[in-house]
């Protein structure tokens, strides 16, 4: 398995459940069919840089980074107020125009901001194709903008 879809995965696993331990993730992955050692999984901690934080059953667990997403936000939406024209949306896939030379930081933008409701963005010059898992993640994706414009 790749480096990128082992991630991944490691991303959606930490969305499900409460993951303490490295040996944790080794783990869940085996049960996936997906063989690791420890030592992938704690370069794949530093690279991705999870962080620990207190869990509901009183121990800690392994997170993703709020600050990334955050910082995303505020890069996004300023860079959507200043070189936004226009939002459509077709069935699950968006189209927005934005002034040229924007395309490429918006769609790398709404890939960090991990939309779970998003499959992946490609920008050129002054488009950004956002495909999304279905209808109501492109309805979702809409609002996400609307919401980042006013």
């Amino acid at each position: 398995m790749k480096k990128q879809d082992r991630q991944r995965l490691i991303r959606r696993l930490l969305n499900t459940q409460d993951v303490e331990r490295q040996e944790d993730f080794v783990r869940l992955l085996e049960e996936q069919g997906i063989h690791v050692t420890q030592a992938t999984i704690s370069r794949d901690i530093k690279e991705m840089q999870l962080v620990k934080v207190p869990s509901i059953s009183g121990g800690y667990r392994y997170n993703l980074p709020v600050q990334k997403k955050l910082d995303a936000k505020k890069k996004l939406k300023r860079t959507l107020q200043d070189a936004y024209v226009s939002f459509s949306v077709q069935g699950k896939d968006t189209f927005l125009k934005v002034l040229p030379g924007n395309g490429p930081a918006v769609a790398s933008l709404i890939d960090q901001m991990k939309y779970d409701f998003v499959f992946g963005a490609i920008g050129d010059d002054n488009t950004v194709l956002t495909i999304c898992k279905n209808d109501a993640g492109a309805l979702a994706l809409k609002d996400e903008i609307e919401d980042l414009l006013s």
